[in-house]
């Protein structure tokens, strides 16, 4: 009897590139696909209301790019990933690659919602985290918090909360001088 190879092969950007455009967002994380439907009224908001203070920051002192999705990251060639929201430095601007982001950003966040919430916490923190993303901010809409994840030496450290309830400002280390009350993000 004849035994059956089981195993899938696992995707890669050449296959990414095939999927269809249709309006929602497709990734690749760990060789497997993932669809998500397109963000909702509020996530886009509470997204707007983070990336326009911190791409006025970073552009105003000249420290590099910021973006939000949909931007193509390729962290590995099977791993594709288009988060919310990322900063490149500077130092780190040789990463961009016309259409495309070939390696790990300075930050990256995630607005949180019921179809990504799992995956965002869990599989994606592990690869932002093991291709040496040095910030990853997860930003939830339930509890109005935004958890930080930011890398120490070879991983990241336990995250530190940032709550809107507790009249928190959200600040990085990468951004000497950024800062944004959470309540406004959530506004």
């Amino acid at each position: 009897m004849a035994v059956r190879d089981t195993v899938r092969r696992k995707l890669t950007y050449e296959d990414y590139v095939l999927f269809p455009e249709d309006g929602q967002r497709h990734e690749i994380l760990d060789g497997e696909h993932y669809v998500v439907p397109a963000p909702t009224f509020d996530h886009q908001g509470i997204l707007g209301n983070l990336f326009a203070p911190l791409a006025l920051f970073v552009r105003q002192h000249r420290l590099g790019f910021v973006r939000f999705a949909p931007v193509d990251v390729l962290l590995s060639q099977h791993d594709i990933v288009q988060p919310d929201l990322l900063f490149i430095s500077n130092q780190r601007a040789g990463i961009v690659r016309g259409a495309n982001v070939q390696g790990a950003p300075d930050l990256v966040g995630e607005v949180l919602s019921d179809s990504t919430r799992l995956r965002d916490e869990t599989m994606k923190r592990y690869l932002y985290d093991r291709f040496g993303v040095l910030e990853y901010w997860l930003v939830d809409p339930q509890p109005r918090t935004v958890k930080v994840f930011r890398r120490s030496g070879a991983g990241f450290l336990p995250p530190e909360e940032f709550s809107a309830v507790a009249g928190a400002r959200l600040t990085t280390p990468l951004l000497p001088g950024f800062e944004i009350p959470v309540r406004e993000i959530f506004e």
